[in-house]
């Protein structure tokens, strides 16, 4: 009789974890996961070495310790090893300032000055925004001209105004080290390792050859450039 008790009750806390598994969000169940597997391992490792399989128990061990982040390193490893979430890339010019979500690919913008200052890219219609493209500085338009592009592609085809591109917009001034972690979304002092693979995601997203921006994808370089000297 205990053990069909038992057996119920192990049945409903599978039945619970499978509905919550369900219902979690991901990146919260990540780490639940990873630390649920670490006491996983270590209970296994303690089990094999007292049946004397001190081998496979130091491995399982050592797994378990790994993914609980209790050796040295492992902490850093799993960081290094998980992929960043959150991370967002800002863009200004003297009228627009653009920003790039790294996980989606998604860009927002606020107008900086003229009628519309203080206002969303997102609040505004595209023809709205084709026509403000003509009023303000080049450097602007082409941030301008980005975010229209991914919002809607076939935007020059369905609007009077001249769909002038400004992708070969001169910068208005020299990149400073700020605007370029800001640009590549990764913190001041970031490691070369840490610049390099913010700079491929990037470029994954906003190179022309897959239908993003020469000019988001110059600014992209021109920051990874500027960053890494400080390493040479």
């Amino acid at each position: 009789m205990p053990a069909v008790l038992f057996g119920i009750v192990i049945l409903i806390f599978v039945l619970w974890a499978l509905n919550a598994f369900a219902w979690a969000d991901p990146r919260r169940l990540a780490p639940v996961i990873r630390k649920a597997g670490g006491f996983g391992a270590l209970g296994g490792a303690a089990f094999l070495a007292a049946r004397g399989q001190i081998g496979l128990a130091l491995l399982l061990g050592f797994a378990g310790l790994s993914l609980l982040g209790w050796l040295p390193g492992a902490a850093s490893f799993s960081k290094r090893a998980s992929k960043s979430t959150g991370q967002t890339s800002r863009v200004r010019s003297a009228a627009i300032e653009m920003e790039l979500d790294h996980d989606t690919g998604v860009m927002r913008g606020r107008i900086l000055a003229g009628r519309y200052e203080g206002v969303t890219l997102e609040a505004l219609d595209v023809p709205t925004l084709a026509a403000l493209a003509q009023e303000i500085d080049e450097e602007s338009r082409a941030l301008l001209v980005a975010y229209l592009d991914r919002r809607s592609p076939g935007w020059r085809e369905n609007t009077d105004a001249d769909p002038a591109t400004g992708e070969s917009a001169p910068r208005s001034s020299k990149m400073t080290e700020q605007e370029a972690y800001q640009i590549l979304g990764v913190e001041a002092g970031a490691s070369a390792q840490e610049i390099g693979r913010a700079h491929r995601l990037l470029m994954k997203k906003l190179h022309p050859d897959q239908g993003g921006s020469t000019y988001l994808a110059a600014r992209v370089n021109e920051a990874k450039d500027l960053l890494l000297r400080r390493h040479r």
